[in-house]
């Protein structure tokens, strides 16, 4: 992505969060990647009071360009993930409330309805606790989400990635629902799981939603 685009757009993912109530005040943050590295979110700085020269750049290296404001504190999460997944333009991290609460429990969200595949596996599981902001926590989340687009952060909240930030933000939406799904699933007593099979047929069904052009249209 363009750096001035991507900039544009890490202010609309920040806005869109609080207005979905995905974040509150100036807590989770955002990284889309550009060419040398990547833009992250500043730190400290509420989404109405974002622009986009307020995004900081941080190198391949993984330093943060000091000439402007300072980066999020999870700058080297958000280093760490797009440097182990090509697959990942954008990284959404966010402190959305049942995600959350079950990070805090240290609950996965488990198979118990179909859309948890959009997570890109067929549960959500939770990091190990690590202080914010650390080498540490990065590894924990990296080595996590290996084969998934999401992953909780025990005690702390959520992380998706996306082949685009329309993308991330998405599934970050869909885990905040298949979280507040299974926590009103355990307050009546918990839910049935959904078998391996039942699964992969909704992968299979999966494979023919929506509007995707057909075969003879893509030419046109």
């Amino acid at each position: 992505m363009q750096e001035q685009e991507a900039r544009t757009a890490l202010v609309e993912i920040m806005r869109r969060m609080h207005a979905s109530g995905l974040n509150r005040g100036t807590s989770g943050n955002a990284s889309l990647r550009v060419r040398g590295g990547m833009l992250i979110t500043p730190s400290g700085i509420a989404p109405e009071a974002l622009a986009p020269d307020s995004m900081v750049f941080v190198a391949d290296d993984g330093r943060p360009d000091t000439r402007g404001l300072r980066p999020s504190t999870e700058f080297r999460m958000h280093h760490h993930i797009l440097a182990a997944r090509r697959d990942a333009q954008a990284v959404v991290h966010c402190h959305s409330r049942h995600a959350t609460i079950l990070a805090c429990c240290g609950r996965p969200i488990e198979p118990i309805h179909y859309m948890v595949l959009v997570s890109g596996g067929s549960s959500v599981r939770v990091a190990p606790y690590a202080t914010f902001g650390t080498e540490e926590l990065a590894r924990a989340v990296v080595a996590t989400m290996a084969g998934s687009r999401a992953c909780l952060m025990a005690n702390h909240g959520q992380i998706t990635i996306g082949e685009t930030w329309q993308q991330a933000l998405a599934i970050a939406e869909e885990v905040e629902e298949q979280a507040a799904v299974t926590y009103g699933a355990l307050l009546i007593g918990g839910a049935v799981r959904l078998s391996e099979t039942a699964l992969r047929d909704a992968e299979h069904a999966f494979e023919n939603y929506g509007q995707a052009p057909r075969p003879h249209q893509r030419l046109a």
